[in-house]
């Protein structure tokens, strides 16, 4: 066999592992259809004091986008956290929401939205009375939608609800 030919065999073959890998993650060739209400994959997922429906998984995206759409009765939220590798953003769709980001905070209401960038810490709670809904989508997805699975196993609740930010 010829030296350079041995020598260009383990990168030719790392790229065709890896063009393998990437054809079995490829996102739907086409578009899709999530009734409202419902999850992505009929899940449940009652978590951080809300129920949370996956509409745009990161299967769907390659990674790249997570979308879900969390309806809360109760007032309160997660705790002030941070995410290294992700942004997130936050679009009322109903209710009354205050959002910490950074050193600043926002009162939301039905059609306001705002974004937390990572590696800079935040927090959302609900401060209106009766139902309210909120879309929260991270960017890129990263590992977010496992967390939100893992979550989901430890109970409702979990973490302890914030009633400020």
């Amino acid at each position: 066999m010829d030296r350079r030919l041995f020598l260009q065999f383990p990168l030719f073959a790392s790229a065709l592992i890896s063009q393998a890998h990437s054809q079995d993650n490829q996102p739907p060739k086409k578009g899709f259809k999530i009734e409202g209400n419902k999850d992505r994959y009929q899940e449940e997922l009652l978590i951080m004091g809300g129920q949370f429906d996956c509409k745009i998984s990161s299967k769907d995206s390659n990674g790249e986008l997570l979308i879900y759409d969390t309806r809360r009765e109760e007032k309160g939220g997660p705790a002030l956290h941070m995410h290294h590798n992700q942004d997130e953003w936050f679009y009322i769709i109903s209710g009354e929401f205050i959002i910490k980001v950074g050193d600043d905070t926002f009162n939301l209401k039905s059609g306001d939205s705002a974004f937390g960038p990572r590696k800079i810490p935040h927090a959302f709670a609900k401060i209106s009375e009766g139902p309210a809904q909120m879309l929260v989508l991270f960017q890129p997805a990263g590992s977010m939608e496992d967390f939100f699975h893992q979550m989901a196993k430890l109970g409702k609740g979990v973490p302890k609800d914030q009633e400020k930010t």
